[in-house]
């Protein structure tokens, strides 16, 4: 299957640069994957489209504000590290630019000096290994030094670095948002326990490699990054019963779709507690094992999350979806409109 196929022609005034106002102020269309039709609504008005039994689940990520600005402690040469994946502790796989100016024992300070770090190793492509060295709680000096680390077609600076993270994010260690659930509000999650919509929450810690564009020409052949995931048994024991009950499963963006999806594929369409490193690719003729459907935003030409739509959809009621949203002029990527596919 040809990488192609995935291409549509997308405006660059389009691609959002800076959230709204009011979170749940987006636009939502909303597509039925059987018949490819469209409704236009606003996500303010989710709750009209969700019905009692039917469950939401969310992935409670938090990013990390893991852009730092440094010096080389002995020349004074600036650098930018972004944090990656921490591996043991203080030591953390990380890119630097410009990667030619840390070599192994470079050694770098952050900020007023709270923070420094030693590079422990050299990896292929700007990739270092670093070990941190700092007083206090490493998250709390992070969050006073760090920058989030917004995704590249976004030029704007964020002024309210809370409106990179969604309102229920817990678990540090992503290093991108899941935007599809940046639309929610608490109010709007209220009314939906109100209305007997049922809430879990899953952890899946997005990496870079989200942004990666499919570099090959077929879509079998692209690499997926792999990202860790965790499901608690609470959330396990809540999906199997409102699969036996005959309720929904709406998952909230693609990072909990491969969440759901990788842990009902290993246990025959059930659900339990597990956590680990998922890299499960999906594309148009994967059959869906968990999930009923989902809320997302508008993706990128040809990236493995407009494939992953496109299969529960089919590519061309997505791909006519996308062209309906151009016409609209609808808000494009991370900070963009949403999507409900059901």
């Amino acid at each position: 299957m040809k990488v192609d196929l995935f291409d549509f022609d997308l405006p660059e005034r389009l691609i959002a640069q800076v959230p709204l106002k009011e979170r749940d102020a987006s636009r939502l269309m909303v597509l039925d994957k059987k018949t490819g039709d469209i409704t236009h609504s606003s996500f303010k008005h989710i709750i009209d489209f969700l019905n009692p039994g039917d469950l939401l689940v969310l992935n409670d990520t938090r990013v990390l504000p893991a852009r730092l600005f440094g010096i080389k402690e002995e020349t004074g040469a600036k650098v930018e590290v972004l944090l990656l994946k921490q591996e043991e502790g203080d030591v953390w796989e990380t890119l630097v630019k410009p990667a030619k100016r840390v070599k192994k024992g470079t050694v770098l300070t952050f900020g007023d000096g709270r923070l420094t770090a030693v590079c422990k190793e050299e990896l292929d492509h700007g990739g270092r290994k670093i070990e941190f060295r700092y007083e206090g709680i490493f998250y709390e000096v992070l969050d006073s030094l760090g920058e989030m680390p917004l995704p590249p077609y976004i030029k704007e600076q964020l002024d309210d670095k809370e409106r990179y993270q969604t309102v229920y994010s817990k678990k540090q260690g992503s290093a991108a948002a899941p935007t599809a659930g940046l639309h929610f509000t608490e109010e709007i999650l209220k009314e939906l326990e109100e209305k007997g919509v049922q809430i879990a929450f899953i952890t899946l810690h997005v990496g870079l490699g989200t942004f990666r564009p499919v570099s090959a020409d077929n879509v079998e052949e692209h690499d997926m990054h792999a990202e860790f995931y965790e499901m608690t048994e609470e959330t396990a024991a809540i999906l199997n019963r409102v699969k036996e009950d005959g309720g929904r499963i709406i998952s909230v963006g693609t990072t909990s779709t491969r969440t759901l999806e990788t842990i009902a594929s290993e246990n025959d369409g059930r659900f339990k507690e597990a956590r680990g490193w998922t890299s499960i690719f999906i594309y148009p003729g994967y059959t869906f094992k968990a999930i009923d459907g989902m809320i997302t935003n508008f993706h990128l030409p040809k990236s493995s999350l407009i494939m992953l739509v496109s299969a529960l959809a089919g590519r061309e009621h997505i791909l006519s979806a996308y062209r309906t949203a151009v016409e609209h002029e609808y808000r494009f990527f991370s900070f963009g409109d949403a999507m409900l596919i059901q």
